[in-house]
């Protein structure tokens, strides 16, 4: 009751203020960007620029809430904001003028008016990443920046059969980040794929929520167990440890996409094929 009325209060001081609040999806590569957030020494982040470009749309200065804070080289094509505003513009000119207001790397998917209780980041019930690995002997040209590449053979059912360990509930501190800011290490995992597309293996993982590093470390454990180095075995090891120093290395940024962020059906959030753009094709 207590939540609802101050929606209610919310909703009227909005109205009053002829106020709207906007949902974006986003999608961008992170390569060159020190992550989402905005950062004090003015170096590039995703933010920013993004805020930049709805400013100039707007014409008023404008400020985003996020889905998930992504780090530095990470990706997203499947990003979320939210922003109010009492600028009224079409749908197609906060999508498209922003667009023409981007560098080349970052894009707007959709724009949708939402109601003033929706919120990017609390009003998501799950988020779903991929971890993009090329698994080849010879380091690849193309697309060098957007996956993580490994010149070990890795064996997928080993990887699958290990990371069958991570899905349920469970305490994943041995794979957070020391400087992890999140309440509980305990999350929910719902489903865990490890899949072959070609010379690509993609580590698909959605989940109610992620620790800092989360997947980048479920990602640096399975390689090594794939590619021979430590037994199945120690992916369960490693999870009842609760120590971050008995489930080895981080893996890089690169390869890593935020790719999707769900919402109740009441907000009716837009939907598009999950991606990155060139694993489109990709049903998992």
């Amino acid at each position: 009751m207590i939540e609802k009325s101050s929606n209610s209060n919310a909703a009227a001081e909005m109205a009053a203020a002829n106020v709207s609040r906007i949902a974006l999806g986003i999608e961008y590569n992170g390569s060159r960007y020190r992550g989402f957030q905005r950062q004090l020494d003015g170096i590039p982040s995703i933010q920013e620029t993004l805020e930049l470009a709805l400013s100039t749309v707007a014409n008023s200065p404008i400020t985003v809430s996020v889905a998930g804070r992504t780090d530095a080289c990470v990706h997203a094509s499947g990003q979320v904001v939210h922003f109010d505003t009492h600028v009224i513009r079409p749908m197609n000119a906060w999508i498209m003028g922003t667009i023409a207001n981007l560098p080349k790397d970052i894009s707007v998917t959709w724009a949708k008016v939402v109601p003033e209780h929706f919120h990017a980041r609390y009003k998501a019930f799950a988020r779903r990443y991929r971890y993009v690995i090329y698994s080849d002997p010879i380091r690849p040209a193309h697309l060098s920046d957007e996956v993580t590449w490994n010149f070990r053979s890795l064996d997928i059912n080993k990887m699958q059969e290990a990371a069958n360990y991570f899905i349920g509930t469970h305490d994943f501190t041995s794979f957070r980040a020391v400087q992890c800011q999140a309440k509980s290490p305990i999350k929910t995992i719902y489903h865990f794929k490890v899949i072959q597309f070609g010379k690509l293996i993609i580590l698909d993982v959605r989940a109610d929520a992620f620790l800092h590093h989360m997947v980048r470390n479920f990602a640096g454990l399975l390689m090594t167990i794939g590619a021979g180095e430590r037994p199945i075995s120690w992916a369960k090891e490693a999870l009842e440890a609760k120590d971050r120093t008995k489930a080895g290395v981080t893996a890089p940024p690169y390869g890593l996409y935020l790719v999707n962020v769900e919402y109740p059906e009441e907000f009716d959030i837009p939907k598009r094929f999950i991606g990155p753009h060139f694993l489109s094709g990709l049903e998992i």
